[in-house]
């Protein structure tokens, strides 16, 4: 039983200024595995103050002294990588080699890029006699997400801390335990006091605090879009800049050609990670009409393959974060078969065997429609739709059919085909044959979001611009 009743704020841990406690369910046993303690618009004051005083010396360190920082970080990090793994699959299911590996591991790799680009980032550039000069802009409300803990907090807290910002982090009270771990790793790594504070908390109590403080420079959030728009008009009385990554339906478009049946394999394998939890999944497997009986004996073939169970266990997929998350999966399963979508695998309720924990069956839907809700709502669950196409162009049409523009894939043999076909989808992150980089802007079009994080582009969201002219004499006539 874990108690992480303190808050990380001024280099020190302290006390709420009013007592309220939380317990966190383990969702894959439904027991309480810990409690936290959830913070008030007083304790936001506190932390906010903080940061505000730390941002006067912060802001004006070199970039030696910010390499080094993170250098620390990254030390303090691979120590405790096995701690926010265990931490993971306690706090959300993840499963143990998930959270081992990509889970943790994709902190590591968003420190170590930023840590690179640090090194060369052009903070000012001169053009003529002016000079263009890149600052930090100030206090950042930061407020992550339960599904992939550390990669959310790490797209936010390194590029923040590089550009010599200071930060408030709220992380999901659902998925606290890591974000404490995260705050002893700042703090064994000799982050100076205020630099990095860390409240626990929900909404309404710290993240409505958060988005509203008038000493808070910019707010960056990642979750779903309805709260994302609240967080919005939240900010706008005080203009302070708003990032936000939210929600996304993304398209698999499958190429007619020789890769098909291994590329409708991985696109189930792709949708099934992280038990569908990933606002970039691509939910919507697009094939040729004329194939769509050969995508269904794959894809049931594929699925079969994907094994759930406890995820301290040797098992593919863990259950959903929570209860509330398994219900709405159930509902939108049931939606899908009441609209007459083809029920390829799965279904409603728990997997055989399992009769404790939020787990859900690896579902496919085949003969879908676009206008099915199935392929409108974000699910966030395991569950994969199969939309037939008759050409490219209705392909790309019903891809971009949709509110979001998160992420979008493209599949096939032929590159030159699977690129212009990704030329002309409407997403932020595009990705031909699974296609990874860290160093690619992620974000998203539409009700996906706005601004953009990972490598380079991440550090903008944290800067200022500002131009100071007749900064260089002027030429002698």
């Amino acid at each position: 039983m874990r108690e992480y009743l303190k808050f990380y704020i001024d280099g020190r841990w302290v006390d709420p200024v009013e007592p309220r406690a939380h317990e966190v369910i383990n969702p894959a046993t439904e027991q309480v595995c810990g409690r936290i303690s959830l913070g008030s618009a007083a304790d936001v004051d506190k932390a906010v103050a903080a940061a505000r005083r730390a941002f006067a010396s912060w802001s004006q360190t070199s970039r030696e002294e910010r390499i080094s920082v993170l250098q620390r970080i990254l030390a303090e990090y691979q120590k405790r990588a096995g701690d926010l793994a265990t931490a993971i699959t306690e706090e959300m299911g993840a499963p143990a080699a998930l959270a081992n590996g990509f889970q943790v591991g994709l902190g590591v790799g968003h420190l170590s890029t930023a840590i690179e680009i640090l090194k060369h980032f052009p903070f000012e550039e001169q053009r003529g006699a002016t000079l263009i000069v890149k600052e930090p802009i100030g206090v950042c409300g930061l407020i992550t997400p339960w599904n992939w803990p550390m990669n959310q907090i790490a797209v936010k807290v390194f590029p923040a801390l590089a550009t010599g910002c200071t930060v408030v982090l709220k992380p999901s009270e659902v998925s606290p335990f890591s974000a404490r771990i995260f705050a002893e790793i700042l703090h064994t790594a000799g982050v100076p006091a205020g630099v990095f504070n860390l409240i626990q908390g929900d909404g309404p109590g710290v993240g409505v605090a958060l988005s509203r403080h008038p000493d808070i420079d910019l707010i960056s959030f990642t979750g779903s879009t309805r709260a994302g728009v609240e967080i919005a008009k939240n900010a706008a009385a005080s203009i302070k800049r708003v990032c936000q990554e939210l929600g996304g339906k993304s398209p698999n478009i499958i190429l007619d050609d020789s890769a098909f049946a291994r590329n409708v394999a991985s696109g189930v394998g792709s949708m099934m990670g992280n038990s569908g939890q990933t606002c970039s999944a691509p939910s919507r497997m697009l094939v040729p009409k004329s194939r769509m009986e050969e995508a269904i004996r794959i894809a049931k073939e594929a699925v079969s393959k994907v094994t759930v169970g406890d995820p301290n266990g040797d098992f593919a997929i863990g259950p959903v974060v929570s209860k509330a998350q398994f219900a709405k999966v159930q509902n939108l399963i049931q939606k899908g078969i009441d609209e007459g979508a083809t029920l390829v695998a799965g279904g409603t309720g728990r997997p055989e065997g399992l009769r404790k924990g939020y787990f859900v069956k690896p579902t496919v839907f085949a003969n879908v429609s676009n206008n099915m809700t199935i392929a409108r709502d974000e699910i966030f669950g395991p569950v994969l739709t199969i939309i037939g196409y008759d050409t490219i162009d209705q392909a790309v049409q019903i891809a971009n059919d949709t509110e979001y523009g998160l992420a979008g894939y493209v599949a096939g043999a032929d590159i030159d085909k699977a690129r212009a076909v990704a030329r002309r989808l409407r997403a932020g992150w595009v990705s031909i044959n699974d296609g990874f980089d860290f160093n690619a802007p992620f974000g998203g079009y539409k009700k996906s979001g706005n601004g953009r994080e990972w490598g380079e582009f991440g550090f903008h969201e944290y800067l200022e611009v500002k131009s100071m002219l007749g900064y260089a004499p002027a030429p002698a006539k």
